[in-house]
């Protein structure tokens, strides 16, 4: 998976790239089919904004969150992305019953 950060108004120091790169990692554990990821840091007069993009097999999810914090504004994202690729991942499983399961509860 890529992910590729970048900043509006703001450098991108270690930090902010470990906490996000590792905030991330965490929604690869839910979803394996995560391609390339996309986040973008932004700093308007005080209001911090995480914007990030996900590309997964079948989707484009997207997810942005303000706050006055920049580390508090990208954990409310990845929480939001999470939900997202959960309700994805949740989608793409098949729930019917198949017809082996359905003669074995017949028999």
């Amino acid at each position: 998976m890529q992910i590729s950060i970048s900043g509006h108004h703001l450098d991108i120091t270690e930090s902010l790239h470990n906490h996000v790169s590792e905030k991330v990692e965490k929604i690869v554990r839910h979803f394996d089919h995560v391609t390339n990821t996309n986040v973008v840091l932004q700093v308007e007069k005080k209001r911090h904004m995480a914007e990030a993009t996900i590309n997964a097999k079948g989707a484009k999810i997207h997810a942005s969150s303000t706050c006055d914090d920049m580390y508090a504004a990208i954990d409310s994202m990845v929480s939001k992305l999470d939900r997202q690729v959960l309700k994805h991942k949740e989608k793409l499983t098949d729930h019917h019953r198949t017809d082996a399961t359905l003669k074995q509860s017949f028999d």
